[in-house]
């Protein structure tokens, strides 16, 4: 009997000590009150599984997305046309140009002290070129005549054109333009011959012999649609520059395109050359003949300059730049 006894307390007392261990505040034991209490409620004290859900992920993950690279930015293309041949030829010129650095802002010097437009450049391409082609000392006064000679088209010029258009049937005006064109082979030609361009002076002396006979006069250019035959562009301006003559100063003067100094020399010397002021030697018949050649022109090209202002921000400079480089590359042909 009082072994029975001693056996019987000493499982009470194990008893209470596994139950005053599981409700002492300080218990570090990861199962929980009502598990200790009630076995049947007892759940694993192992962490759940996370759960391939998104809608599941906890609050505290977090997911960062890489932003893709920016795509590359394409430098704006501006398309200009203006007044580029001392012929008073149109033609088209196209200039890709991108805003510049902020680190090396226009006008200012690069790194190495050059001027941010030859820092752009090569080094062996970084020549005194660039300063002469855009040599402008007389740039107030050019940009007086610039604004003049644009609202003269636009308030004078484009308007008579418009009419000229309304009553003048378009195949009739290229006629009348190809005449004229053919009557200018004189200069071209002489030109061509001073130049060495022993190819251009053959291109000119067939279309005028083609054009004047098969083209009747000149208003069929017939040398170009039937044979391919293109004209040539030399005028005396390229000639002095051909024979190593500095280009001058830029300039704009009333009712004319832009020049540089070398380029009004060779206007007048051409100016010389031309037929037509023999046929015709009175000034003010001279004048009215010119004048009806733009007129002519201009309505040919009543589409010219438009939406162009609104492409460029400085028009006097992108205009001036337009003229100067086709007049180098002309010179470099």
């Amino acid at each position: 009997m009082l072994p029975l006894l001693v056996f019987t307390t000493i499982v009470v007392l194990s008893g209470c000590g596994s139950v005053s261990h599981a409700l002492r505040p300080d218990a570090t034991s990861a199962v929980p009150l009502t598990s200790a209490l009630d076995p049947a409620t007892a759940t694993s004290a192992e962490p759940p599984a996370t759960s391939a859900d998104p809608a599941n992920t906890p609050a505290t993950q977090t997911i960062v997305e890489t932003p893709p690279p920016p795509a590359a930015i394409e430098p704006p293309t501006i398309s200009i046309t203006a007044w580029t041949d001392c012929d008073g030829t149109l033609t088209s010129e196209t200039v890709a140009g991108a805003p510049a650095s902020p680190a090396t802002p226009e006008g200012t010097d690069g790194a190495d002290g050059a001027p941010a437009a030859l820092a752009q450049k090569p080094k062996d391409e970084a020549t005194d070129e660039y300063d002469v082609e855009d040599y402008d000392p007389w740039e107030p006064f050019n940009e007086k005549m610039f604004e003049f000679n644009r609202k003269l088209d636009r308030y004078v010029l484009k308007p008579v054109a418009t009419a000229y258009d309304k009553v003048m049937p378009d195949e009739l005006q290229r006629m009348i333009s190809n005449a004229y064109d053919n009557i200018r082979f004189v200069p071209r030609f002489v030109n061509s011959l001073l130049q060495r361009k022993w190819g251009g002076a053959g291109r000119e002396l067939s279309r005028f012999l083609i054009n004047s006979t098969a083209g009747i006069g000149g208003f069929w250019d017939i040398a170009k649609q039937e044979f391919h035959i293109e004209k040539s562009r030399e005028d005396f301006g390229q000639t002095l520059g051909f024979y190593g003559v500095d280009a001058g100063p830029y300039l704009i003067v009333p009712f004319f395109e832009p020049f540089t100094v070398r380029d009004v020399i060779g206007y007048v010397i051409d100016g010389l050359m031309q037929p037509l002021n023999y046929f015709i030697p009175l000034f003010p018949e001279q004048i009215a003949m010119q004048a009806f050649d733009k007129v002519n022109e201009r309505s040919l090209n009543l589409e010219l300059f438009q939406g162009f202002e609104e492409t460029v921000v400085d028009l006097y400079s992108a205009v001036r730049h337009a003229y100067l480089e086709r007049r180098r590359t002309l010179i470099k042909e």
